[in-house]
């Protein structure tokens, strides 16, 4: 392999002669080979839109020469159509404030220039990673800005259209299947009846408060605390910098950008971050609930509850012919469990800032960025693999309906509690009916059971507004 020589604050480094990173990222290709986790792109491509709205702020205050923030402006707009992405090799598990990776984006977009100006890889020329395309900024100021607008980004791009994919669907089996009486069950055994309508509405539910829990998230998400470069007071920048820089980000993407309340909390701890980990979190306990609600409602199809019908997308076994399984559920659960455990992490590196830095902010965002891209596919899959096909199995329904001792609890007012308990027990132990039992027990007439048991009458909605 040809190799470059480039130079650092710590001197000369050998670089392949090719690639367009330079010493710092070579350094830390060298120090941190840890794991197969890399930078995501999403931090890359929020980096190249603060570096384009940093030269462009700076150009605006005078710092910066209209021609370097052209070139400067052209090499992000590369980076950001992806077609350098093979030039962002870092590991996840590098310096904890992402400053390695704000070199790598520096030094890609300064030779992207040095070719555009047909100057030498590694010279700096026209424009310096650090004293131009750094200008006004530090890795401690613009990494957790990066953090904050790739989880923004990702939200409204992939993760909202999915939850409200998947929350219609669910709303439409509610309306689908609010006729099926089916057996309700409490601590796994039977209980009251409901109708399945009802008991999807309750998912939907779920969705959809999950829904408004993330969309509540997304103000603080929207807070970046560009200018506060080092430790949050701003030194080297100009005073307007972060006010100017924010404006440009803001037309750039389209989105309610604004800077940060307080620069001293955003670089020092990631409460935001934490915050809406935690509203992932909840999003993942739903599925989770949702995701094994149906697979034993689907459990079978003779031995089992076999309330649902599974589309049958593959096979499910390798010694079993006609075995379905239920595979979009469980990878529903195990993206939930992988959540979870993301949330975890997210909540220790949260808690463990050290006075104005928190050094845990890869590990922060590689966690937050892979539960939105691992709930928005999850969901994707088990609507259009799963709950679009899920159909009701109404002989089975109708069969555990009408021979659920259950059904007494509607005898309660009537005859009282312990006179219903008597006539469960006497049709559990004789295996009998209640209308037998009741009858025997001389507790009631075969036609007054009848007119107590009606199970459409059990499953009206309580009022609620």
């Amino acid at each position: 392999m040809k190799m470059r020589t480039e130079t650092d604050s710590l001197g000369e480094i050998k670089v392949p002669a090719e690639r367009l990173w330079g010493a710092q990222a070579q350094r830390s290709l060298e120090n941190f080979a840890i794991g197969s986790e890399k930078m995501p792109r999403e931090v890359i491509y929020a980096l190249a839109f603060i570096k384009k709205a940093a030269a462009l702020a700076n150009c605006e205050l005078g710092s910066l020469p209209e021609d370097k923030k052209t070139w400067i402006a052209s090499a992000c707009d590369r980076i950001l159509d992806g077609s350098c992405d093979f030039e962002f090799p870092l590991s996840v598990w590098q310096t904890g404030s992402g400053t390695q990776t704000n070199m790598n984006v520096n030094e890609v977009i300064s030779n992207l220039c040095c070719l555009e100006a047909k100057t030498t890889l590694g010279s700096k020329k026209p424009v310096h990673p650090n004293d131009d395309i750094n200008m006004s900024q530090s890795s401690n100021d613009v990494f957790p800005a990066a953090m904050h607008i790739a989880s923004y980004l990702l939200v409204k791009q992939k993760l909202l259209p999915a939850l409200n994919f998947f929350l219609q669907e669910l709303k439409q089996k509610a309306t689908q299947f609010s006729d099926i009486i089916k057996v309700g069950r409490t601590h796994l055994m039977d209980a009251a009846p409901l109708t399945l309508g009802q008991e999807f509405s309750g998912y939907a539910t779920q969705i959809e408060q999950a829904l408004e829990a993330i969309e509540k998230e997304l103000p603080s998400l929207a807070e970046l605390p560009l200018g506060a470069t080092a430790v949050g007071t701003g030194l080297n920048a100009h005073p307007q910098f972060g006010k100017k820089a924010v404006e440009q980000l803001a037309h750039f993407t389209n989105m309610p950008f604004e800077l940060s309340q307080n620069h001293f909390a955003a670089l020092a701890a990631h409460d935001a971050l934490v915050s809406f980990s935690g509203a992932l979190k909840r999003l993942a306990c739903a599925l989770m609930k949702i995701a094994n609600d149906v697979r034993w409602m689907a459990s079978g199809p003779r031995a089992g509850l076999a309330e649902l019908f599974l589309p049958a997308n593959e096979p499910g076994s390798s010694i079993m012919p006609g075995k379905v399984n239920p595979t979009q559920c469980e990878a529903m659960t195990m993206v939930a469990v992988q959540v979870l455990g993301n949330d975890a992490a997210v909540s220790f590196a949260g808690a463990s800032g050290n006075f104005e830095l928190n050094v845990f902010k890869p590990l922060i965002i590689f966690n937050i960025l892979q539960s939105i891209h691992l709930l928005s596919d999850a969901m994707q899959s088990f609507c259009a693999k799963c709950l679009v096909g899920l159909k009701p199995n109404c002989k089975k329904i109708n069969h555990d309906l009408t021979h659920s001792l259950m059904l007494a609890t509607a005898l309660n007012r009537a005859i009282g509690y312990d006179s219903a308990s008597k006539i469960v027990k006497k049709a559990f132990e004789e295996d009998l009916s209640l209308k037998e039992a009741a009858v025997s027990l001389k507790i009631l007439s075969s036609e007054q059971f009848d007119s107590l048991i009606d199970p459409s009458s059990m499953v009206k909605n309580i009022e609620t507004s």
